[in-house]
């Protein structure tokens, strides 16, 4: 991994969230391509439930300040940095007081997916790019965890197709386990196709299941990491239709090896 570039963006991260396995290793492998010589950052949401006083988050004045259209919509991108002390690894929040400063991160106190989760999902992806972009940094990797991230392969080969930033970049997914049951607002589809990303491309989206979000991540990623003992059958099937490289799941005690050979020989060969 010497020298090489790699973007891990997560919808959660220990220990900024509790612990479970999409936070876990969006923890890990970051960690583990920081001890081999990879150069890294890390892009997570700055949900309210997130305690910046407890780990010294504070905001970046230079790369915070533009506005992201969402649904025809202005919103202010707010980026803040922490670190990961034991580490010495750097984090990189995206914020907005309208969807982020909630004190929850995907469910209400009933346990009912949050009404804008479409729309948080579309501002995080793109607030990631476009703070990418702002820092001028050429990830050969950009590595995916978690469904709050999984517009970000769609976006990236669609809306950010041209920009040249990202002409080298491949992007590996890592496919979890079912994480939330319904949908999401089934006008999501007409949010994504705003902005003129093709019909054709978000299909499956007009039922927006945790199935179908991954699907289409899926689409557009270049490489897959099955990365929970139990995925969604249907999930299973969609990824071995695909001429892909995939990784089987391997636990976490045992990743640092598998995880560091696919990145070198399936996905920048």
């Amino acid at each position: 991994m010497n020298g090489k570039k790699i973007l891990f963006v997560s919808s959660e991260l220990v220990p900024y969230l509790p612990e479970n396995e999409v936070s876990l290793m969006s923890y890990e492998a970051p960690r583990m391509v920081n001890s081999n010589g990879g150069q890294i950052r890390i892009f997570m949401p700055r949900y309210g439930n997130i305690n910046e006083r407890r780990h010294q988050l504070h905001e970046v004045i230079r790369l915070s300040g533009m506005n992201l259209v969402i649904n025809d919509m202005d919103m202010p991108l707010i980026i803040k940095v922490a670190s990961i002390p034991k580490e010495r690894i750097q984090v990189y929040f995206i914020d907005n007081e309208e969807y982020f400063k909630r004190k929850a991160t995907f469910t209400d106190k009933q346990g009912n997916l949050f009404p804008d989760n479409d729309q948080r999902a579309i501002f995080f992806a793109k607030g990631v790019m476009e703070t990418v972009k702002k820092l001028n940094w050429s990830p050969d990797i950009i590595h995916v965890h978690g469904w709050m991230a999984s517009l970000l392969p769609l976006y990236l080969k669609n809306f950010y197709a041209d920009e040249p930033l990202f002409a080298d970049s491949k992007i590996v997914l890592s496919v979890y386990g079912k994480t939330f049951e319904g949908t999401l607002d089934k006008d999501m589809l007409n949010k994504i196709a705003f902005d003129g990303i093709p019909d054709e491309a978000i299909a499956s989206l007009a039922e927006p299941t945790y199935n179908n979000l991954l699907k289409v991540a899926v689409d557009y990623a270049d490489a897959i990491i099955l990365a929970s003992e139990d995925i969604p059958e249907e999930l299973e099937n969609h990824i071995s239709n695909q001429e892909k490289p995939v990784l089987p799941y391997v636990p976490v005690q045992e990743f640092e090896e598998a995880y560091a050979n696919f990145y070198n020989t399936e996905v920048l060969k």
